[in-house]
Formats: structure tokens, C-alpha cells, sequence
């Protein structure tokens, strides 16, 4: 191994040519000049949009068509995965069973079939243990799942965790000290689901049962308060369809919430009956793309453009979500996107490929400043908020945290705090190290390995940093990716050896990178609550970047 090291090439690989790969990219911009890309479609977000749509009425031919693609998407053992070529998992197929059975529809035999090998005889108990063994305390996904059930009337409503949601009530301030069973960006489902919860199965405590009554009407204007202006709640059919269908059972399928939540769920439906996870990640893909190209790859107008887009992006005031300060990016250009931490790092960098004129340093000033308030007191950085560490969507992570690093060292000019943001996020680098010198991220991982971890993009995302980190810790991490290393120079799918060539150089793995001509993406995305994805310009991307 230690010979191996020794022979990293000091910079990257220049001997393939990626001339066609940059044009394949550049090709892949939208008629304006960004970059939007295509997510997967996902038998998650399908099903919860046909179940929302079939509880408001009138939506017959989305349903049948949904209905007919879910039929088409049926994995060969009977259950359902999030996205093409992932294995079944018990959330997915349990969220489909439920809205296939209600339906009477082609394929609900098998996923029963596929369930009962699971949990045995299906009844409340059995599925909620089994849900509950997934996600443990996190209840953001569990209850929805289960409610989805109830709703579908697969079962009662007796077994399902009751959500608090008169907590909602409560300055958001509050929010991370009493204890939310929910993570940050889940506000949404915690008021709709919980009023649903109190419709259909008032508590027996007489005190909870009047603060739910009292605070119902108060609640249901701060989710119509939070609600993006498309309708769509972080832009994701999933979420958009928990909270839609959970008013629309419980008498309030003419709400304002319900309607704009329909309004989105139509405008979002596929050409075949599908839904994506999310509708794009525009302001993602488009930074990436710009930090794999370079700044030489685009003419004068191009970046003019992208610069002007970029700056457009940048949220300017409170986010009425997440109480988030000006200053930082979301996902997406579309109402829907919350600022957080990773996509401010992305735009920072992206940022600094494109110029340094007085607006584009105003902006990144402000970005960083951001980013500096979002920096936990571990010395990480989380997505969303400070200070939200129950659960593990809310706390800090080794990807998030090398990328904010980056974007503080391309700017670190624009603010004295930089320097010890850096030293302390250095230090939970070092300190958040595996034992066989990887990281584990928190927004991509692996499928099909037993614990859904993928060490390979975390490990290769903070060795990016470079000479930022210890050389020891740098080392161990190298080390680590070169013993993933495969007998034909990739590191797995052509995103991680992409990512994994990028940060070392290696020239087998570009050899090999170079040789692949099927870009098909692979679903290592990993989106809220352990939901796969793929996104269709990740292996284009990263290629790029690699072999540049």
C-alpha cells in the first residue's frame, strides 16, 4: 500500500482526451444557458402523488396512467425500489402496496407477496416495527408511511406515532430545543399528518386533545404561510403529496393548501405517468458544471449569463421555512428550494470560476457570512440549521463540510472569521475520520451495500481539500480509496471513480473512465429520508471534472 501512495501522480491526469465529454456537457444546457438536468423517476414520488390525487377526486387519468406506470416498474421479486435499478426496500414497496391495493390494481399480489416475506402476516404491528427498525427514532418518513396506509385503508390509525403538531404553534426559535420528532425540513408534514392524526384519532388526553383543537386553524395558516408559491413543498412530489393527501382525508380537500398542492402534482406529472424525486436540481447541476468545465470553457456572454443566473439564485430574505438568514443557495431556481449548506458551498466556488467584479464579491461575501452563521459548534457544517443535531439529517457531515471549506479558501479574503471557521472545520475532519481512513457522506451513498454508506464519494469529497488537511489524514484517506480500487481501475459506478480519480489523480482510474461510453447514471444520490436517485448528468459531470 505504502508503494502504492508513493506513486500518486502529483496532479491530475491530462492524457485523455475529454474534448468530447466537454462538448457532450456544454450540449446539455437548457435553451438559456444553465443547466437543469434530469432527475429519475421514482415509484416513491408516484405513488404518493396518485394517492393525494385519488383522495382530492378528479384526477382519474393521472391516476390510471400512474397506476399503469407503477405496473411497468415492479421489480422482479415483487416489491418496488426508489428509482431504476435499486433493490426493493420495504418503505417504497409498503407505500405502493398501500395505493395499489386501494386501487385494486395489476401488480398489488406480488408487493403482498414481497411484504409477507418480509414482516410475515401484514398487519399494523408488522409494518410498523419493520418501518420503525429503519429510520428508528427519525419519525420524518415513518409516520407519512404510515399514515399513507391509514389513508389508503390498509389498516387503522391506532399503531402510527402521534405528531405533536400544536408544537408548530411555538416560536420557530423553539424549534431545536423542545425536541421536534421530526427533522428541520419536515415542518410541513408535521403540521398536516398531525391534524390528520387528531381528525381521524382524537387523543384521549383531554389536555392534548384541546391544544390540538385550539391550535388547528393557527397551525393551518403557518403551513399556508410556508407553502412555495409553485406548491410545491421543497419542490418534491413525496412531501407535497403526504401533506395533500393528509388534508384532502381529513375534510379539507378544498383547502388552499390541498389546491396549490394539486396544482403542483399536476404540472410536475411526466409525459409517461411519473413523478421525480424533486423537480430539478438546476442551481446544483449548474455549479458542478461550471467547476468541472472552468472558466475557459465559456465565452464572454456565457459567462456573463451564468454569472447573472447564479446571483438571481441567491436568497435575499428570511426564508419563511426554515427562518434561514439572507445570503445563501438552494438546490433549485424554482420557489420550492431552501438555502442550504452544501449548494451555498457549490455556488461560492462557482462563483469564483467565473470573475471577481463588485457583484459577484458582494454576493459571495454574504454567501460566506452565511455559511459562517450555519457552522455547527462541532466545527461541521449541517444543510439546513444550526444547531438541529438529534436527528442525522440535521446534523453536521464530512461532505458538507469539506465543500464549505473550499468555498471559505476561494474566498477567504471577504471576512476575518474565515480563518478559525477553517481551523475549527478541520478539526471535525480529523476528528469525524473512520477508522480505515474514510468519511462517510451524508447526501449519496450506496444501495446495494448492507449499511447504504458510500465512504468512496464522502472519502473523495473531503481529499479535495487537498493540503487544507493533516498530511497524515490526508494519507490514511488516500489510502482508503486505493484499497477500493477494483482490478480494472474503477472505484465502483463512473460517478465514484470519477470522484475518486478526481481527488487523487490516478491514472487507472482515468484510464478507465476514459474508456466508458454508456454514461447511465446510478442511483447514489441519496435524497431526505434515505430515498435513492440518480441524476442523469452526475456521470458526465464528474467525468469531466476528473479527466480535466
Amino acid at each position: 500500500m505504502t508503494n502504492q501512495i508513493a506513486n500518486i501522480p502529483t496532479t491530475r491526469s491530462s492524457r485523455w482526451d475529454t474534448s468530447a465529454l466537454r462538448d457532450r456537457l456544454l450540449a446539455a444546457r437548457v435553451q438559456a444557458g444553465h443547466w437543469e438536468g434530469e432527475l429519475s423517476s421514482s415509484p416513491l414520488s408516484t405513488t404518493t402523488a396518485i394517492s393525494a390525487l385519488s383522495l382530492v377526486g378528479g384526477h382519474d387519468e393521472l391516476v390510471r396512467n400512474g397506476l399503469r406506470w407503477l405496473a411497468t416498474h415492479q421489480n422482479p421479486d415483487g416489491g418496488f425500489g426508489d428509482a431504476a435499478g435499486c433493490p426493493s426496500n420495504i418503505s417504497t414497496t409498503t407505500l405502493v402496496w398501500a395505493t395499489l391495493s386501494m386501487h385494486n390494481a395489476p401488480g398489488s399480489t406480488k408487493a403482498t407477496a414481497w411484504l409477507e416475506n418480509q414482516v410475515g402476516t401484514i398487519t399494523a404491528e408488522s409494518l410498523t416495527g419493520a418501518i420503525r427498525a429503519v429510520y428508528g427514532e427519525d419519525q420524518t418518513f415513518a409516520v407519512p408511511i404510515l399514515t399513507h396506509c391509514a389513508l389508503a385503508g390498509r389498516f387503522g390509525w391506532e399503531h402510527i406515532p402521534v405528531l405533536p403538531f400544536e408544537l408548530s404553534a411555538l416560536p420557530h426559535s423553539w424549534f431545536k430545543w423542545i425536541g421536534l420528532p421530526v427533522v428541520s425540513y419536515a415542518l410541513p408534514a408535521l403540521i398536516a399528518i398531525g391534524q390528520a392524526q387528531h381528525h381521524h384519532r382524537p387523543s384521549t388526553n383531554g389536555v392534548a386533545r384541546t391544544m390540538r383543537t385550539l391550535t388547528k386553524r393557527r397551525t393551518l395558516r403557518i403551513l399556508e404561510s410556508i407553502q412555495p408559491t409553485s406548491g410545491g413543498f421543497l419542490e418534491a412530489a413525496p412531501l407535497t403529496g403526504f401533506v395533500t393527501m393528509s388534508l384532502a382525508g381529513s375534510g379539507l380537500a378544498d383547502h388552499r393548501v390541498t389546491a396549490k398542492g394539486v396544482e403542483f402534482l399536476t404540472a410536475s406529472v411526466r409525459k409517461d405517468g411519473s413523478w421525480p424525486i424533486d423537480t430539478n436540481l438546476a442551481t446544483w447541476v449548474t455549479t458542478l458544471a461550471i467547476n468541472a468545465l472552468g472558466a475557459s470553457a465559456f465565452t464572454t456572454d456565457e459567462r456573463h449569463y451564468l454569472r447573472g443566473w447564479l446571483l438571481d439564485q441567491q436568497h435575499g430574505e428570511v426564508h419563511p421555512y426554515t427562518q434561514s438568514a439572507p445570503g445563501g443557495w438552494g438546490w433549485s431556481n424554482l420557489p420550492g428550494a431552501v438555502p442550504d449548506g452544501d449548494d451555498t458551498s457549490g455556488a461560492l466556488l462557482a462563483l469564483a470560476v467565473l470573475g471577481d467584479d463588485p457583484g459577484i464579491r458582494a454576493a459571495a461575501t454574504a454567501g460566506a457570512q452565511w455559511l459562517l452563521d450555519l457552522q455547527n459548534s462541532d466545527g461541521g457544517i449541517p444543510t439546513f440549521c444550526r444547531g438541529w443535531g438529534m436527528l442525522p439529517f440535521d446534523q453536521s457531515s464530512p461532505d458538507l463540510t469539506a465543500h464549505a471549506l473550499r468555498a471559505w479558501q476561494a474566498w477567504y479574503g471577504v471576512n476575518p472569521r474565515i480563518n478559525g471557521a477553517m481551523e475549527r472545520a478541520i478539526r471535525y475532519l480529523v476528528n469525524n475520520q473512520q477508522t480505515d481512513g474514510s468519511w462517510i457522506p451524508l447526501w449519496f451513498g450506496n444501495p446495494w451495500t448492507a449499511d447504504q454508506t458510500n465512504p468512496v464519494y464522502g472519502t473523495a469529497r473531503v481529499l479535495e481539500c487537498g493540503n487544507l488537511l493533516p498530511t497524515e489524514v490526508r494519507r490514511r484517506g488516500e489510502e482508503f480509496l486505493y484499497a477500493m480500487q477494483r482490478e480494472n481501475g474503477s472505484f465502483g459506478t463512473i460517478e465514484e471513480t470519477a470522484l475518486a480519480v478526481a481527488a487523487t489523480g490516478n491514472e487507472r482510474g482515468a484510464q478507465w473512465l476514459a474508456t466508458q461510453t454508456d454514461l447511465t447514471p446510478a442511483p447514489i444520490g441519496l435524497y431526505f429520508a434515505k430515498l435513492w436517485y440518480s441524476e442523469r448528468l452526475y456521470p458526465l459531470i464528474f467525468s469531466v471534472a476528473a479527466l480535466k
